[in-house]
């Protein structure tokens, strides 16, 4: 008789170990997310599911052209987060002309993530000089005319403490397995 209960009691006991090993991994060191909407076509489509690490950000700051995975500020709903690159950086200032280029601190942004020209409407608050904080990041979706990103109002400049961590592993479609970039 004293057998079964001690076998329930180390059953209990290493169920709530690993619940709470669990819970720690998800909390501090990765989480997983899925993908939607299309404002990261073509990097990343509607249902892929990635990794992020949770725990690079603790260690150095966001680097130029990384995906990261935030909570817009401006959301109600605290599980709603938002998959970017990351465009500028603490301190930089940020415009996109007329035509579409983007400006780092006067000089252009030389690169290939976006799946489109930026059209004129969609330049938003970036038409002007975007001079981000000390601990702010400017992020902008890979499709660029359709993504909801810095340059409205609603998401605005990215604060370093709302930025959950960096989307780095994609898990499913298998085809489409591996690191992100």
């Amino acid at each position: 008789m004293k057998s079964w209960k001690k076998e329930i009691l180390t059953t209990g006991i290493y169920l709530l170990v690993v619940l709470i090993i669990t819970f720690l991994i998800i909390r501090f060191v990765g989480q997983r997310t899925r993908v939607k909407g299309p404002s990261m076509q073509p990097t990343l489509a509607e249902g892929d599911n990635l990794i992020v690490d949770k725990i690079t950000y603790r260690f150095r700051n966001p680097k130029r052209f990384e995906i990261i995975v935030f909570r817009p500020v401006r959301a109600e709903d605290t599980e709603t987060y938002y998959i970017k690159r990351v465009i500028g950086l603490p301190g930089e200032t940020v415009h996109i002309d007329e035509d579409g280029v983007i400006y780092i601190n006067g000089e252009e942004l030389p690169e290939s993530y976006g799946a489109e020209q930026i059209s004129p409407s969609m330049i938003k608050l970036a038409a002007g000089e975007i001079v981000l904080g000390e601990d702010e990041y400017f992020v902008m979706g890979d499709n660029r005319n359709h993504s909801m990103d810095s340059r409205d109002a609603w998401v605005g400049n990215v604060s370093k403490k709302y930025i959950i961590g960096r989307a780095v592993f994609r898990i499913w479609p298998f085809r489409k397995f591996g690191t992100i970039h």
